[in-house]
């Protein structure tokens, strides 16, 4: 009788899910082991009906539990997608979802901007004395040697758009059934995404100044750092894509989960884009150049 019900509409009603319960309880883990993670870095103690949780972990409890429900959750979508129920509605469903996803990332990414433009563009601001300490009403700070934005940025710049151009090619391969030139474009994608993660590092770690004790480094590692976890992401989005497409995955009719991967990856260029020319060329303006 419900197989009956479920052909008579063009939307899928899953079985009772056991992934959002346990989704909460183990963002709700994580996020109380991360305070008492915190606590113990620091020294301090944290005490839940007498017992103490002031140690790391409950914090790795709860981030192994995330772990577990991002596998199986999307692993029971795809399998669902396997067995063609993703119809018109439940796909257009997945693209809101996607869609909300990256605009919350957008909005993740305006804080840190406009942390940044704060800073920058009022360095002497009256009512914040800790600022015209720091910064001695100038920016970039007095005393800051700033990255060379047309040494290591430029060719991370390179790498970001030229692994746009390699997964919209991999798109189109795919739109045509082309799974030669699919795989090619998904490899070549996926290995820039790792250049760039590797330039990163390399760039950090040879960095004229530290987080700590600077509001420029506060705000650059801040805004920069977090792009790179998103490349980080979006590189293991990509490479699960390309496992699957090895695998025989993806039609040129169904394949929301690439194109999803494609959308977040093309989101972290423009992100890239706008942190390259207002962090590396405008907010490093006129100050001394970081030797090397």
């Amino acid at each position: 009788m419900a197989d009956a019900h479920q052909k008579n509409h063009d939307y899928h009603i899953i079985d009772p899910s056991p992934w959002p319960i346990l989704a909460s309880l183990g963002a709700f883990i994580m996020a109380i082991g991360g305070v008492c993670y915190m606590r113990y870095l620091s020294g301090g103690s944290f005490k839940l009906a007498g017992a103490e949780l002031a140690n790391p972990w409950l914090f790795y409890i709860g981030f192994a539990l995330v772990l577990y429900v991002m596998y199986g959750w999307w692993a029971d979508t795809v399998k669902e997608a396997h067995e063609g129920a993703h119809t018109r509605v439940v796909s257009l469903h997945l693209r809101y979802g996607m869609i909300m996803f990256i605009a919350s990332e957008v909005m993740f990414f305006v804080a840190w901007f406009w942390a940044y433009f704060d800073a920058s563009l009022y360095p002497n601001e009256a009512i914040q004395a800790s600022r015209l300490l720091y910064t001695g009403g100038t920016w970039p700070p007095k005393g800051i040697e700033v990255l060379d934005p047309w040494h290591l940025p430029i060719y991370n710049t390179v790498i970001l758009l030229l692994s746009g151009t390699t997964v919209t090619w991999a798109h189109h391969a795919l739109l045509h059934n082309d799974r030669k030139g699919l795989i090619q474009g998904l490899v070549l994608t996926v290995l820039l995404g790792i250049l760039f993660s590797s330039v990163q590092a390399y760039e950090y770690a040879h960095a004229p100044f530290a987080f700590k004790n600077s509001i420029y480094g506060a705000t650059f590692f801040m805004a920069t750092g977090f792009h790179g976890f998103h490349v980080l992401v979006g590189t293991i989005f990509l490479l699960v894509c390309l496992l699957r497409a090895l695998r025989g995955d993806f039609t040129p009719k169904q394949h929301f989960g690439f194109e999803a991967a494609a959308w977040y990856w093309h989101f972290v260029d423009v992100v890239w884009l706008f942190l390259f020319f207002c962090i590396y060329v405008w907010g490093g303006w006129g100050a001394p150049l970081a030797a090397g």
